[in-house]
């Protein structure tokens, strides 16, 4: 009996230690609940443009800085508290000092030149609403960029704005996926419904 027991342990013990084999689990990144798209409007009396924009999102305005005007009234961060993005609007008026040729020169170089290193590709669509004066370029940038939608619009006289996202984290093309295709729809809605004052 004692032989038994013996013989019964030193095999309970030789079958526990056997080596597991380990096999890694692939990467994962947390999943994301998107809110449903709708939109309210912006329009600020003292801005020359209006659009629409996400009831998820926060419209933040430069504010007067120790009673002074700041240098440019009328950008704007349309920030995404929840997705962690941010959607940065600059407005130039047109003008001799600044040319329409010399503002979309200065946001294609932005667009090309920064992400070209990080980007597997940049593609750019045109579009244009006619009856609106609103023409521009969408750019989608491929791969690790710091910034995978940019775009510019204008009427081609007077008033000219450029828009680019950017995430609050390291850009991972892979994980910002499904954040960047819900946010471009967000985008194009803004673009569709941007108007001009005068």
């Amino acid at each position: 009996m004692i032989r038994f027991v013996t013989i019964f342990l030193i095999s309970i013990s030789l079958i526990s230690c056997r080596p597991e084999t380990f096999t890694p689990k692939p990467r994962g990144y947390a999943r994301t609940e998107f809110p449903s798209h709708q939109y309210r409007s912006f329009n600020e009396q003292t801005f020359p443009y209006s659009f629409e924009y996400p009831v998820y999102a926060r419209v933040i305005t430069d504010t007067l800085f120790f009673g002074q005007k700041p240098e440019n009234p009328y950008w704007l961060n349309i920030d995404f508290p929840t997705l962690g993005g941010t959607i940065y609007l600059s407005y130039k008026p047109i003008n001799a000092q600044q040319p329409l040729e010399n503002l979309i020169e200065d946001a294609h170089e932005m667009s090309f030149m920064a992400h070209s290193k990080r980007a597997d590709y940049i593609g750019d669509a045109v579009f244009q609403f006619r009856d609106r004066n609103v023409y521009g370029i969408l750019y989608e940038v491929g791969g690790n960029a710091a910034s995978a939608h940019q775009f510019v619009v204008t009427d081609s006289v007077k008033h000219f704005v450029r828009g680019a996202l950017y995430f609050d984290v390291t850009p991972n093309a892979d994980s910002l996926k499904p954040v960047n295709d819900f946010l471009k729809h967000d985008i194009l809605h803004l673009l569709e419904t941007l108007r001009w004052k005068n």
